[in-house]
């Protein structure tokens, strides 16, 4: 193999399923809680997510996140919070930060409050 194809092998996955999994969170969503997908969800996406996770993506452009994990709606990420929680989240049981994996990387407050947007249904 080439070292230019081992190279694309490794971005592709580096955004992929092949990421792991990390236990849920447990994160609780708080009496009160002021976070929805205008106030926080969006902007998180958009800062960490969709530049592989996005529906105008296709093919290579995604660098290996499945298909159907777009988070550019509040729709897209609700179908997959799970997954978000397991690899992006923080809360009591567990930091989950595999993702992103690489460029710009949340900080543990913004991971801390996604995992209780996330908790609260991602209003």
């Amino acid at each position: 193999m080439s070292r230019a194809a081992a190279v694309v092998l490794v971005a592709l996955a580096a955004c992929g399923e092949s990421a792991l999994f990390g236990p849920p969170t447990e994160a609780t969503c708080p009496p009160g809680s002021t976070s929805t997908w205008d106030s926080f969800g969006q902007a998180f996406m958009t800062r960490y997510c969709t530049r592989c996770h996005a529906r105008a993506l296709t093919g290579a452009d995604r660098h290996g996140a499945p298909s159907f994990h777009d988070f550019d709606t509040v729709f897209g990420v609700r179908a997959v919070r799970a997954h978000i929680d397991e690899t992006s989240a923080a809360g009591p049981a567990a930091v989950n930060t595999s993702m992103p994996p690489d460029g710009e990387r949340p900080s543990m407050a913004e991971r801390l409050q996604l995992g209780e947007w996330l908790a609260c249904q991602a209003p």
